[in-house]
């Protein structure tokens, strides 16, 4: 893997290297805004923390030979276990912004899941997915390129929320991510100290303009949303519906009967409600609760191959990035977000056959152990 040299600094290797290439040209109070979370931040930092309750406990002699890190979900084959999980406000990191993240995303043959407070509008992300698919520089590797996904707030106003999913069917998502862990906005104290409390001019929530008027909508956090409105969504879209945000394992399995096609393990970064799991420590609940009967996927934490190779061992068939792929568009556009998930691929790569793992699907359980704790 090529890697290429920040103004004024080596090449990155590792997520951290990027993570503070991202802090020096940040403006502080948006710098505070990508990394800080709700509360104390505790559940910000337990994220990260969680993955080194574990430890990989490699097999040996297993003639791993050449690995592919292919994954299915719906159908669609991506490069890797990893895709770039709904961030809001890349323009805020970088001029590249979403489109930046899109062809940098589709260039790596994964999937990335569009957020409804994107600063970009959704059919343009999508053009610009397509054409970095078209590059001869595309190397996914996987034959027909993965679609986005789309993340949505549900909201009160069923008309809208409605056009919004026809928009991101229009624009090819191959998924919708319903966010259901928001049913008021999380109280992030770092943005009230530095006033932070709206875009500058000249950025805005594009996927927020009303269809009929064109003006800018607020998103809404709806106190009120519960499973009838999961059902809604299932009657008026046939693309497959991953509710993000789970964490109680009564929830999982809820999930299930009310028709859902994916949970996503998520605490949403920290950023909601502060003293909640690790998104880790919740997953093998989780994993339990669905029994198999749908793909249970993670965020939150995720910085190494080990982190990875953990999340699939408990019983992820994969894992999101969020912050990390700001922190690689804040420090060099497309190409920083293209280096954050090359890094993570020849982390994963190398982990996998350390490890004695040729495939994804051959990460079982017995391959991670418990830290020993002196």
């Amino acid at each position: 893997m090529k890697g290429y040299a920040l103004a004024g600094g080596p090449a990155p290797v590792n997520l951290a290297d990027l993570r503070a290439a991202a802090g020096r040209r940040l403006d502080p109070a948006h710098d505070d805004f990508f990394a800080g979370g709700a509360g104390d931040e505790r559940t910000v930092r337990d994220n990260e923390a969680a993955f080194d309750a574990y430890r990989v406990l490699p097999r040996v002699l297993r003639g791993v030979g050449d690995r592919d890190l292919r994954t299915q979900l719906f159908g669609e084959t991506l490069s890797m276990p990893v895709l770039v999980a709904p961030t809001a406000f890349h323009r805020l990191a970088h001029p590249d912004g979403e489109v930046g993240s899109a062809r940098a995303t589709a260039a790596a043959g994964t999937i990335m899941v569009v957020s409804m407070a994107a600063t970009t509008s959704v059919e343009k992300i999508a053009a610009a997915a397509a054409a970095a698919t078209s590059r001869p520089s595309a190397s996914s590797g996987t034959g027909r390129p993965p679609k986005l996904w789309f993340q949505l707030y549900p909201q009160p106003d069923l008309a809208f929320t409605e056009s919004l999913i026809r928009r991101a069917e229009a624009a090819g998502c191959g998924a919708l991510v319903v966010t259901v862990d928001s049913p008021v906005f999380g109280r992030r104290e770092r943005d009230l100290r530095n006033g932070f409390l709206d875009l500058p001019d000249g950025l805005c929530c594009e996927n927020m303009r009303d269809p009929a008027t064109g003006k800018l909508r607020s998103i809404t956090m709806d106190a009120g949303l519960d499973w009838r409105r999961i059902e809604w969504l299932r009657g008026i879209t046939r693309l497959p519906i991953v509710l993000k945000g789970i964490l109680h394992p009564a929830d999982a399995a809820l999930a299930v009967e009310h028709g859902a096609d994916a949970v996503l393990v998520s605490n949403h970064g920290g950023r909601q409600l502060d003293g909640v799991p690790a998104s880790l420590a919740a997953l093998p609940a989780v994993v339990d609760a669905v029994a198999g009967r749908l793909p249970v996927l993670l965020d939150g934490g995720v910085r190494r191959g080990t982190d990875v190779l953990t999340a699939l061992a408990l019983g992820a068939a994969a894992v999101g990035v969020g912050r990390p792929v700001l922190w690689g568009l804040a420090a060099a556009g497309e190409a920083g977000v293209r280096q954050v998930l090359e890094l993570l691929r020849a982390d994963l790569d190398r982990t996998l056959a350390l490890a004695g793992a040729a495939r994804p699907a051959e990460v079982t359980a017995d391959l991670i152990t418990q830290a020993v704790r002196r």
